[in-house]
């Protein structure tokens, strides 16, 4: 490959990334077969609500195009966009409809493992928060978390691939290689994501912390 390099995705955006597909899939399989393997559900959304914590704030101070801001669009950027007329910088981070695909995953995410914590089966498996909460409460988030929530978030995950399959195929980009190697060539002169000893050191930490707020909650709802 030739031409000017940038590091999009520092390492702790990909370790996040591919820690949170691995995590959703791992619910998926574990929700369908139920059981003991519930353990391991509610496990696996522990691990996702503190991934989710950790990306609230890197998104706030984490590498250039990780935050936020930087794939924050408006709506008219976004039908600028639709109709053929995307800037540059839309070849490096995420463009604006891969950002609304971003935003919405994290959205249902975030409502998913809520709901989750709350709900209840009323067969073994029961959210840590379920007790806090009333009846008729429970009841509404355990259909959301199992009819709706789930639904939709496999139309995202199903709608995520395909984007990253006609990208593939349809426009000869590979937007699976910058996620592993945190680098794209040959695109526009912009700034590069920080991705040194420093941040990835503030990340471990920052992980920590989210960590350990997670085990607090289920501490307290103990």
């Amino acid at each position: 490959m030739t031409g000017s390099r940038i590091r999009v995705w520092d390492l702790p955006t990909r370790v996040f990334h591919w820690a949170l597909a691995g995590c959703v899939l791992g619910l998926v399989v574990t929700g369908q077969i139920g059981g003991a393997a519930m353990d391991w559900h509610f496990r696996l959304g522990y691990t996702v609500l503190g991934l989710l914590l950790f990306r609230l704030v890197w998104g706030f101070g984490g590498g250039y195009w990780s935050r936020f801001r930087s794939f924050s669009y408006t709506p008219t950027t976004v039908l600028a966009y639709l109709r053929g007329r995307g800037e540059p910088r839309h070849s490096v981070g995420h463009n604006p409809l891969g950002a609304l695909s971003v935003f919405a995953l994290l959205v249902f995410l975030v409502m998913q493992v809520g709901s989750g914590l709350f709900s209840d089966d009323e067969i073994a498996a029961m959210g840590p928060l379920s007790k806090f909460a009333s009846g008729a409460l429970v009841s509404k988030l355990t259909f959301y978390h199992k009819e709706v929530g789930k639904l939709a978030l496999l139309l995202l995950v199903a709608l995520h691939i395909g984007a990253i399959l006609f990208y593939l195929f349809k426009r000869r980009e590979n937007l699976i290689r910058p996620m592993l190697t945190g680098d794209k060539w040959d695109v526009p002169e912009l700034p590069s994501s920080r991705d040194d000893g420093r941040t990835r050191t503030m990340a471990l930490v920052l992980a920590v912390v989210c960590a350990a707020l997670v085990w607090a909650l289920l501490r307290f709802a103990g």
